[in-house]
Formats: structure tokens, C-alpha cells, sequence
């Protein structure tokens, strides 16, 4: 029944749609297109606003800086613009299809009090676009850092709606969403695994990216896979006029950042790296004390991370271009310990290794002033290998004799896909997207492999290797969608997406309705509603609170089905000159989510993981409220959350909590963040961040009751009581509020030949709360466990 009145409502709306365009083309009109680039670099300028003055109709760029506007023939007046950029205005009659490649010029002292109005921008008051937020990279950079290390998830989650994990942690739990429900895009690239340092630091080096993009809600239908947010993060082409770079170090890491022209005015590159040195420079500490210990003692140990993103953008000419991306990213924890003397050698040997590696290669073209195709083919691949391994020497009487022993475990996911997205305007009042998309998972979850010999047994050594099967499982989607502006004051984006998952002989298919509605109240205030359907097919098993390699993604299967959500928004949006407000409330449930049975555990293995865990649902509701500030001297954000998330699992066989609610594990009353940033000259800026929030849930024993045991080996009778820790549900505690003060101040210097470096002193936690990690009982004491005290920190840079 949901099907046929889909159906027929696709056939009314695309009958409509042939109407109205068909009407439209009775009126001689004609098309002017192009691309909106920076003048001294050739990036392109995303949402950028073309603004035809006479008519009021407009458009904006897409990610790829390309726009289409159709008018009537005649006289126009064009004006571009961009935040932070002169204004270029052009006058000229209409009369046949006209492309027209507009470079604008970057005006710091424009941002000052710059703002734009784009009469389609999907974000602000005149989009359709509800429940997303952009943030410029300028002003993530600005933001205080744990170390020093700017870091774009850290940002993110200072959002309304979005909450953070334990204290430092990287992971990202939207409107009551877990961290494997958001879908994290590098140019349009899924990755599996963002966090760095045990989730403390994000994969994403702030140095290669030009724009930052969330959706926590109202879903455009060209996105799915995930159920909670789409996280949109857009690198940097590389300068298409000069050489450009830059390096910085801190105290956790250096960067740099290298970008120019290959072939002037038509291939650039933007390669970038970033690398930890704790461990170079704790090697030493690591030695001195081993051998303090023992005196035949000695070796070495440490950990680091490091990431390579690397661009290459090619112009055949004014229809079609070439962009080739890559990114490698991988944490290393080494350890390796010798002990010598003349009857005896140790050697122990530990690696462990995981990363990212994600490749692009797509293609750009424009099939006529009004179709824009953008096609891709992508690699995704998240890899984890321990290697364990002990060899001991014994030298008696002269005779040598060895004990081996070995342990190597490997976990690997590779993702191959392709994808075509069309973008079609046939007029001002129309922005329709269609596409299909294509994905083949390989999951190789956990292979292990053992080898034992001992040097007194006679045996042959034992060498097994043992573990999961590989999964392989297909995932397609196709989907429309349209921006049509009914009036002048309505405006609706309406979209459908059909998904289909294939595993193990069984297919899933879901269809998943979007839409929209804007009504424009006044020029500066709106009112929005939405109602956006998910599924998601992927599901990510962890132990702990904090991100670990450990943490092992696995498909829907035949037992478990694929995630799905629903959510409902609706909200006031109001600018208030460079201002922006927002007010939103929100309802979302979720179906066949996940959570551990009681008692189970998952360690390193998914063999017989579907009978450790449980299939339930959960509902998450609440109020946002954004005032956001994105040019002028004083720039930052506002933002306030009130929330609520429960889960119930009460389906036969999968109780959990006796089939009563609990709240989620990141379950959040109270959630408010202050950001600001503050230009005191073209020398001195300075920032300070502010955060609270309501304590987490967990699961903790928070009482001792006397239990007698039965004694099944002897008479059957019952042992005296014994102490026993009584746990009255799950999430049953709530940890102390959680609070914080960050601040930081740059200083910049420039040269006359455009070289400029920037110091940059912050402090993380300034008045040194001693925010929970951890509460464990001691006794009948509750104890804390707190990890990051005030950390001042200081790093350097240099561009040229």
C-alpha cells in the first residue's frame, strides 16, 4: 500500500514537473553558466551566489563551484558573490546560452561586515535545507585545541545536537545516534574508522580542507547509508597560479601543506602531511628506564600517527575535469624488548596497526548549459593488524636451544564503488538531482594465525591459523530529488531514494521518502518543517567508551536486519544582519538497532557475534537552539541542546533490561557550547570556547547484596550469603556534569612578499576541572578517574 501511493505520488510530481517546464520553454529564455573561482588561486567557490538584480532570481554554485541560471532574453544585470569577496557585476543583453567563468577576489577587510544572500542556498533562511550547519575552515582553525591540534570532529561536536563522547574523545553521537550512524564523506568518499590516538584526534588534517558541511536531519535524497548525520568535508584543489606551502609544529605534531600549478591555469596538486613525534622523542626516556630496571634490560617503544591527502585537478576545457584524490592515514604502536646475558636471550616483538586508505578518481562534465554530471569510482579500505611474537635463547653446556612463539591478527574491509549524479535546471524555480550509486563491501573481519615451538619437546611446531569467513555483500541506490519554489514565500524540496542490500542470499530493499517546506514569512524570517526516512546496513560492534581498533564493522545479515530511522523536524530561522538564528525541535525513532546482551563481550573476534547481541529500537526528541556569527571581527556560535534518547528491547529472545527503557549510553539533558573568536588587528586574534553539558549514562553496581550459592558439586545445599554486586538496570547511573574552558591567542606577521607566520598560544581546560573518564566503585566509595588536567600548549607556523 506504501508503495503504490509512492508511486503514484512520483507520477504526479514528475507530470507537474514536464508541465511547468514544457509552459516555461513557451517563453523564449536562455541559460548562462560557468564556474565562480578565486582570482589568485582557482579554487572553486561553493555556495557561491549569482543574483540576476531586475528579477530577483538567483542560484548558487555547487561543490564543484559550477552554476546554472535560465532567464528571459533581454536586458540582465548579474551580480556574483561570495562571504568575504568583491562583489563583480556584469550588464548585458540575453540573446543565446552564454557561459561565463567568473573569478572574484578575496577582500580580508570585506569580512568585516560581508554577509550574502543567495535566494538558493540550501542553508539559511531562504534554503529549504533545515538541520545543517555550515562552519568556515577559518574559523575552525581559530577554535582552541586539545595540544594545540586543530581538529575538525572537535568542532563539529560544539554543534546543537551534536554530543560528544568520554572527555577528549573524537566520536560523534547525533540526535541520539550512535558513532557508526554517522556518515563521514572525504570528497565524497566514505571512511570507516576517523579518530586517531584512541578517538582523541580526528583523521582530518584541517591544513587540505576548504569546506565543512553537517546534516543532522532533513536529508537531501541524494544521501543515505547512515542513519544519524551526514558529515560533507571538502578538500582543496590546489592553487592554479602559484607555488604556494606552508609548515607548522606543535607539541604533538608537524604539518605541511604544499600546492601549485602543474601545467598553469589548467593542473594543480595539493598534497599535505602530518605526522606525531612523540615517540622520537620519548625513545630515549623508554631506554633509560628499561635498563634502570634491569641491567641486561634494553629497547624501545611508542606510538605515533601520521596523514597524506594528496589532490590532483585537471581542465580538458570549459565542459570537462578530471579530479584524482587520495588519503593514507595509520596509528603505530611499536614495542621491542631485548634481554642478554650468557645464559640467556629474550626478544619481544609488538606491532599493532591500523588505518585508512581511500582513493577517488572523478569526472566532471556539462552536457549543456543546464546539466551538470559529476562520476565517480571510489576505494575505501580500513585495515587492523596485531603482531605479537617472543623468542627465547637458552645457552647451556654450549648447546643452544629456542622457544618460539607467534601471534598475528588481521581484520580488513575494502569497499568498491561507483556513482553517477546528475544535476538539471530548467529553471530558476527548479533544481532537480537524480543519480544511482553502486557498492561492494568485502568484509574479511578476523583472521588469526598461531605458531608455538618449544625447544625441549620433540614435536613439530604447532602452526594454525583460524577465524571468520569473508562476507561479501552488494549495496546499490538510486534517487530524485527536487528544490521547486511553488511561490515567492514556498518552497519545497521533494525527493524519494530506493536502496537495495544483498548478503548472504537474502536482499533488503527499502524506499525512503524526503521532504521539505519552506515558508517565507518575512524577507529575514522562516519557518521549516521535515521528514526524512534512513536505513543503514553497517553496524560497528565496540567494547568501550573510547574509539579502538578493536571496534570492528560488520554487515546486515540474514538474522540481522538493516537499521532503520524516521525523523520529523520542524523549526524558525531568522537573520538578524550578520546573524543567523535558529530554533529547532525534533522526533526520530529508530528500528533494529544494536546493543550487547547482558554479560556478553566482544574481544577481537566476530565469531558468533549475532548471538551476543540484542535487536531493539529507541527514540530520541529534543529542542536546538544556534546563534551562529560567520564574518565581522567578532565571529562564533551559540549553541544549546535540550535532548532526550531511550532505547527498549523486549522482542522474545532479545530482552535486555527486562524489556524496560533505559536511556542511551550518551544520553544528554543539558548540552550547551559558547564559541567566539575576536580580531583584534591583522596581527593579534584571539578565541576562547566554553562547554557543558549534562553527565553521561553507565551501566554500575551501585550497591553489595548478600547472595547464597548453591553448591551443585557436594550435598545441593546453599553456601553461606555472598557479596555480590547488585546492578539495577542498564545506563542506571549518570556521571557529573561535564565542564570546560578553552582559550588561545595567534599572533601573525606578514612580509611585503606575501610570506607571513603565525604563533599560537592555547590552553585546554583552564581552570583545570577535573571532568569523569571513568567512575568505578572502590569499596563503598565512588571514585573518578580524570585524564586531562590544564594543558597550555604552543605551536609555530610558516606559509609562504
Amino acid at each position: 500500500m506504501k508503495g503504490r501511493f509512492i508511486n503514484q505520488w512520483m507520477a504526479v510530481w514528475i507530470a507537474a514537473l514536464l508541465f511547468l517546464s514544457a509552459e516555461e520553454a513557451a517563453a523564449q529564455k536562455f541559460t548562462v553558466s560557468g564556474y565562480m573561482t578565486d582570482v589568485a588561486s582557482g579554487e572553486s567557490l561553493i555556495s557561491a551566489a549569482l543574483v540576476e538584480r531586475s528579477s530577483g532570481l538567483g542560484t548558487v554554485t555547487n561543490n564543484y563551484g559550477f552554476y546554472s541560471l535560465t532567464l528571459p532574453a533581454g536586458e540582465v544585470s548579474l551580480e556574483y558573490s561570495y562571504t568575504g569577496y568583491e562583489t563583480v557585476r556584469q550588464e548585458f543583453k540575453l540573446t543565446r546560452d552564454t557561459v561565463i567563468h567568473i573569478r572574484l577576489q578575496f577582500v580580508p577587510e570585506m569580512l568585516a561586515g560581508a554577509s550574502v544572500t543567495a535566494t538558493r542556498s540550501e542553508i539559511g533562511v531562504r534554503g529549504t535545507q533545515m538541520s545543517a550547519i555550515e562552519i568556515p575552515v577559518r574559523q575552525i582553525q581559530r577554535i582552541p585545541a586539545l595540544a594545540g591540534e586543530v581538529d575538525v570532529i572537535k568542532a563539529i561536536q560544539l554543534l546543537p545536537g551534536v554530543q560528544s563522547g568520554t572527555e577528549g574523545s573524537a566520536g560523534m553521537y547525533v540526535r541520539g545516534g550512535g558513532p557508526d550512524e554517522n556518515l563521514l564523506l572525504l570528497d565524497g568518499v566514505p571512511i570507516y574508522n576517523v579518530n586517531h590516538m584512541m578517538g582523541f584526534f580526528s583523521v582530518f588534517n584541517a591544513d587540505a580542507i576548504k569546506n565543512v558541511t553537517l546534516y543532522k536531519g532533513s536529508f537531501p535524497a541524494r544521501f543515505g547509508s547512515r542513519l544519524s548525520s551526514i558529515l560533507d568535508i571538502r578538500m582543496k584543489d590546489g592553487n592554479d597560479q602559484e607555488f604556494h606551502g606552508g609548515a607548522s609544529i606543535g607539541l604533538l605534531a608537524a604539518k605541511v601543506n604544499l600546492e601549485g600549478p602543474i601545467v598553469k591555469g589548467k593542473t594543480t596538486f595539493n598534497v599535505s602531511a602530518r605526522r606525531t613525534y612523540f615517540d622520537v622523542l620519548s625513545q630515549p626516556l623508554i631506554a633509560w628506564y628499561l635498563h634502570k630496571e634491569i641491567d641486561d634490560l634494553g629497547g624501545m617503544g611508542g606510538y605515533y600517527f601520521y596523514d597524506v591527502n594528496a589532490k590532483l585537478t585537471h581542465t580538458f576545457n570549459n565542459r570537462d575535469k578530471l579530479y584524482a584524490s587520495y588519503y593514507m592515514g595509520d596509528d603505530d604502536v611499536y614495542v621491542r624488548i631485548n634481554q642478554k646475558n650468557d645464559e640467556y636471550e629474550n626478544k619481544m616483538r609488538l606491532g599493532w596497526h591500523w588505518g585508512n586508505i581511500v582513493g577517488s578518481l572523478r569526472w566532471n562534465h556539462t552536457f549543456g548549459p543546464q546539466l551538470f554530471v559529476n562520476t565517480t569510482v571510489n576505494y575505501t579500505q580500513y585495515r587492523h593488524k596485531l603482531s605479537l611474537k617472543e623468542t627465547e635463547i637458552f645457552n647451556q653446556s654450549g648447546q643452544e636451544k629456542k622457544n618460539d612463539i607467534s601471534l598475528l591478527y588481521n581484520s580488513l574491509i575494502n569497499d568498491l564503488s561507483a556513482a553517477a549524479d546528475f544535476e538539471y535546471n530548467p529553471s530558476p524555480a527548479h533544481e532537480v538531482r537524480f543519480g544511482a550509486t553502486f557498492i561492494r563491501h568485502a568484509f574479511k573481519p578476523s583472521v588469526t594465525t598461531v605458531h608455538y615451538q618449544e625447544a625441549s619437546s620433540e614435536q613439530a611446531a604447532l602452526d594454525t591459523t583460524f577465524g571468520d569467513k569473508n562476507l561479501f555483500t552488494n549495496e546499490a541506490a538510486a534517487y530524485v530529488e527536487d528544490n521547486w519554489s511553488l511561490t515567492p514565500w514556498l518552497k519545497i524540496n521533494a525527493g524519494l531514494r530506493y536502496g537495495l542490500y544483498a548478503t548472504e542470499g537474502k536482499t533488503y530493499h527499502s524506499l525512503e521518502p524526503r521532504i521539505s517546506l519552506r515558508a517565507l514569512l518575512t524577507q529575514d524570517l522562516s519557518l521549516k518543517a521535515s521528514w526524512s526516512e534512513m536505513s543503514q546496513s553497517v553496524h560497528m560492534l565496540s567494547n568501550s567508551n573510547i574509539s579502538l581498533p578493536t571496534d570492528l564493522w560488520v554487515p546486515s545479515t540474514e538474522a540481522i536486519p538493516p537499521m532503520r530511522s524516521r525523523q520529523a523536524a520542524a523549526g524558525l530561522f531568522y537573520s538578524l544582519g550578520p546573524v543567523d538564528f535558529s530554533l529547532e525541535g525534533y522526533y526520530k525513532t529508530m528500528d533494529n538497532v544494536l546493543e550487547y546482551r547482558d554479560g556478553a563481550s566482544f574481544l577481537g573476534s566476530t565469531t558468533g557475534w549475532e548471538q551476543k547481541v540484542a535487536i531493539g529500537r529507541g527514540w530520541s526528541y529534543g529542542v536546538e537552539f544556534l546563534a551562529q556569527k560567520k564574518v565581522g571581527k567578532l565571529t562564533g556560535w551559540i549553541g544549546y541542546t535540550w535532548s532526550k534518547s531511550m532505547r527498549k528491547f523486549d522482542r522474545e529472545g532479545n530482552v535486555i533490561n527486562f524489556g524496560e527503557p533505559f536511556p542511551a549510553k550518551y544520553d544528554r539533558r543539558h548540552d550547551l557550547s559558547v564559541t567566539a573568536s575576536y580580531e583584534f588587528s591583522k596581527r593579534i586574534d584571539v578565541a576562547a570556547t566554553f562547554v557543558y553539558g549534562t553527565g553521561v549514562c553507565g551501566s554500575l553496581a551501585l550497591q553489595t547484596v548478600a547472595v547464597p550459592l548453591f553448591n551443585i558439586m557436594f550435598d545441593g545445599s546453599f553456601t553461606d550469603p555472598y557479596p555480590t554486586d547488585y546492578l539495577e538496570g542498564r545506563n542506571n547511573y549518570r556521571l557529573p556534569s561535564y565542564h570546560r574552558l578553552d582559550a588561545g591567542v595567534n599572533f601573525h606577521r606578514y612580509w611585503r612578499n606575501g610570506n607571513h607566520r603565525t604563533i599560537s598560544v592555547s590552553v585546554y581546560n583552564a581552570y583545570n576541572r577535573q571532568n569523569p573518564f571513568v567512575v568505578y566503585r572502590d569499596g563503598s566509595r565512588l571514585m573518578q578517574l580524570s585524564i586531562f588536567p590544564i594543558m597550555p600548549s604552543v605551536s609555530y607556523a610558516f606559509y609562504f
